[in-house]
Order: C-alpha cells, then structure tokens, then sequence
C-alpha cells in the first residue's frame, strides 16, 4: 500500500511560481513511475505530467510544457512540480499518483493504483 500527501498548493497571481510536493509513505519509492493531474472545476481530471521510476525522463502535457517540471528525491520519498509563468488556467486541484506497473512513466489516469487527496492551487489574474 501506498499513501501519497501532496502539499504546497495556494493562491498565486498569474506569472508567479508555486512548488507541489508530494510525499509518499513506501519502502520503494523507486519501484514506483509518478504522475501529476489536475480537475478543473466542471472539468474532468487531466494529465499534467509523469516522470519514470529513477526521474531521469519527464513527459509533460502540452499545456504545461516548458513551464513545469516534475522532478524526485528517491531517498527522500517525494516527488515535486515546479509550476512557473502560472496562468488562471492552471487553477485546479492537483492530483499525485503512483504506478508500480508503469515504472517508466504513463500519462493515462487508470494506470495509476495509488493517489493523493489532491491539492487547491488557484491562479488570479
């Protein structure tokens, strides 16, 4: 079992930064590929970004390409999005998951067993 805590969210106003982290509760942390999603209000929950199980490769949506970045610190089980140039459309709940079967990475939803309670990141213009 895995439990993932994802922290860091808040209010910002559009062009600034915020910095998630998700914290997981595992003995392997590097069996496990991560994933990033986020639910708009009134939307349904979409990818953001995934990294593979030792975080050397990243895939990211295009919408947050070149201005996010999904890294990891096995030893330190936790995982992080660095969001810059923040715009209102990236207010969403940001979701963390986990996959033991995807080790190097997925972008689709029903591959990830394990998930966060989510975070509220709001961005003003």
């Amino acid at each position: 079992q895995v439990q993932l805590v994802e922290s860091g969210g808040g209010l910002v106003q559009a062009g600034g930064s915020l910095r998630l982290s998700c914290s997981a509760s595992v003995r392997t942390f590097s069996s496990y590929a991560m994933g990033w999603f986020r639910q708009a209000p009134g939307k349904k929950r979409e990818f953001v970004a995934t990294i593979n199980w030792s975080g050397s490769n990243a895939i990211y949506a295009d919408s947050v390409k070149g201005r996010f970045t999904f890294s990891r610190d096995n030893p330190k089980n936790t995982a992080f999005l660095q969001m810059n140039s923040l715009n209102p459309e990236d207010t969403a709940v940001y979701y963390c998951a986990a996959t033991g079967t995807a080790v190097a990475g997925t972008t689709f939803e029903y591959e990830y067993e394990y998930w966060g309670q989510g975070t509220q990141v709001t961005v003003s213009s």
